[in-house]
């Protein structure tokens, strides 16, 4: 019985250190996995960073650098400004001129609807083209004044 007992003592010890060489060789599958992730995680930023640099360098060579659109938004808006007040420095006075003029050209005229009150024209259907002195707004005069 002994020796029975010694053979089952030795299969138990080999089916111990069977056990552990396995255990050992899922551990080291496990760290080979994680190696392999963290450096495929490597390869993986290394390209990012090298597909932004390269998209980069395209967007400023096709675009432009966004400060540097920002100063010719910036530059070509100073000079729009600057020529527009160019034009209502020099524009004014005509303008100006122009309004008053339309202003006080004074075209008097009867209304169609007007109703001749004269003397020779009372009992006659047509009406008057006589007409008395018409006589400039409120708002002409005050405007007249206004620019003087």
């Amino acid at each position: 019985m002994a020796s029975q007992s010694t053979g089952i003592q030795q299969l138990l010890a080999a089916e111990k250190k069977a056990a552990e060489k396995v255990a050992e060789a899922r551990k080291r599958k496990a760290k080979r996995l994680k190696q392999a992730k963290e450096e495929a995680q490597a390869d993986i930023e290394k390209y990012r960073g090298e597909r932004e640099t390269q998209y980069k360098r395209y967007e400023e060579s096709v675009l432009g650098s966004r400060g540097d659109m920002e100063a010719r938004i910036a530059e070509s808006t100073k000079q729009k400004i600057h020529e527009i007040s160019d034009n209502v420095h020099t524009n004014k006075e005509l303008a100006l001129k122009k309004l008053l003029d339309i202003m006080f050209e004074i075209k008097p005229e009867l209304h169609e609807t007007y109703n001749c009150k004269c003397r020779t024209h009372r009992e006659s259907s047509h009406q008057c083209l006589v007409s008395e002195p018409t006589r400039a707004s409120s708002i002409q005069i005050i405007i007249f004044t206004i620019y003087m």
